[in-house]
């Protein structure tokens, strides 16, 4: 159970919170996809354009 204090801290009446809410989660999930594919099972699949042309 939350604390009361902690919900008249944190109004989430107002549309502002839930557009700050939306745009964090979106920002967290696109750092996570992109984590993922950087250094996850997918990158095995990326090709690295310095070693392709070495001299």
């Amino acid at each position: 159970m939350v604390p009361a204090i902690v919900l008249s801290v944190i109004d989430t009446s107002e549309p502002a919170t839930y557009i700050s809410w939306a745009i964090a989660f979106f920002v967290v999930l696109l750092t996570g996809i992109t984590v993922y594919l950087s250094f996850g099972p997918p990158s095995k699949q990326l090709a690295d354009p310095f070693e392709d042309h070495e001299d």
